[in-house]
């Protein structure tokens, strides 16, 4: 899979943009503010359907606008896909597939497969289980779009069951948003686990490639024992102890019982990154993720697209030098740095050049 093509209109700081793409490494260079993540996010929310800076889609759209558009030509196996994405503040975004509308945006999940990593993902190792558990469900998603009708369902839930908690409402009006939460809890869960259990072997091979020498592992952790692969048992598990945790949901007003609750708990040598790891042992903790994750996709059959916004600024010469070898293995890489000198020595690329509003292929002198 390589993007051939993208064209922004009125998308933060673009009001028109079209630029080409061939496959291999691009790097968009510019100084802080000039626009070049805003390259890499629109290419990351055709991906996702959302962005990895902001929750809402506002910021997305150009000062004065109303709308935002996103159009790519993908190339992927012996197909051509044209996408063409509606972002609204206001109302649910629309989307073409070579120029047919789509029922709902969420069809358009799959056509771009991306692996972002950026500075930001050291959070993944200090931050909260929110962001670990946003790691595992994103890359759930990446690999089979179908689990992101999941996802929404169960945020859904999870909601509508918090408001009946909250207004202490009757056995009668919980009891089906429990049979939901159970099932699709259930269901949600196997997945997890079955991803970590697959993607640890990258993480672990990931790691151990940047001289490492404690070894590094993933495993999930849920809030209850016994869950595993197996949806049945899982949905048993979580009928018996949404029926403990009853009493207490109703004085808090809030669920306690589901995987919104779980975590991904990441290992170096005996003892867990968060809280133990050093600032490089973090880095590399990071790194092996998406880079484990990019690996486990690629495995599969697919081929994301690598993005690396503003990273190598941060990281040592090993670490350097492991993410420069991810780009070449890589069918498209798309990078952003600051300055040139933040590239690595003798990384291929075909360099353009960042200002305000627009791109050039070469500095002007």
């Amino acid at each position: 899979m390589h993007l051939n093509r993208l064209t922004l209109n009125n998308f933060r700081s673009y009001e028109n943009l079209d630029l080409s793409f061939n496959p291999g490494t691009t790097t968009f260079i510019g100084d802080n503010g000039s626009g070049k993540t805003n390259i890499a996010e629109a290419i990351i929310y055709l991906s996702q359907l959302s962005s990895h800076r902001v929750s809402t889609n506002q910021p997305l759209i150009h000062l004065g606008s109303e709308q935002a558009i996103i159009k790519a030509v993908i190339k992927k196996e012996n197909r051509v896909l044209e996408i063409d994405l509606e972002i609204n503040a206001k109302k649910n975004n629309r989307a073409q597939i070579n120029g047919n509308p789509t029922r709902n945006q969420r069809e358009i999940l799959g056509a771009c497969q991306t692996i972002y990593f950026s500075p930001e993902d050291l959070d993944l190792v200090r931050g909260d289980p929110s962001q670990r558990r946003a790691f595992m469900d994103q890359l759930l998603v990446t690999r089979n779009p179908r689990l992101a009708g999941i996802l929404t369902d169960y945020d859904r839930v999870v909601k509508q069951r918090n408001a009946l908690l909250k207004t202490r409402a009757a056995q009668s009006a919980l009891t089906p948003w429990n049979e939901q939460l159970a099932l699709i809890g259930a269901n949600l869960t196997a997945k997890r686990i079955d991803l970590c259990e697959e993607l640890n072997p990258f993480v672990h091979q990931n790691y151990k490639t940047l001289n490492e020498t404690k070894p590094a592992s993933i495993n999930y952790k849920s809030t209850l024992d016994n869950l595993t692969t197996n949806v049945e048992k899982n949905t048993e598990i979580y009928n018996e102890n949404i029926q403990q945790m009853q009493y207490q949901e109703i004085e808090r007003g809030v669920t306690l019982v589901g995987p919104h609750r779980d975590d991904l708990h990441l290992h170096i040598g005996d003892f867990p990154a968060k809280g133990y790891a050093s600032h490089g042992e973090s880095w590399s903790m990071a790194l092996s993720l998406k880079l484990g994750a990019f690996s486990l996709l690629r495995e599969e059959g697919s081929e994301p697209i690598l993005i690396l916004d503003d990273v190598f600024a941060e990281l040592d010469a090993t670490r350097r030098t492991h993410l420069m070898n991810a780009t070449q293995v890589a069918e498209q890489t798309i990078i952003t740095a600051a300055v040139e000198e933040d590239l690595p020595e003798g990384l291929p690329t075909d360099r353009r050049y960042i200002e305000p509003g627009k791109v050039l292929e070469r500095k002007n002198k």
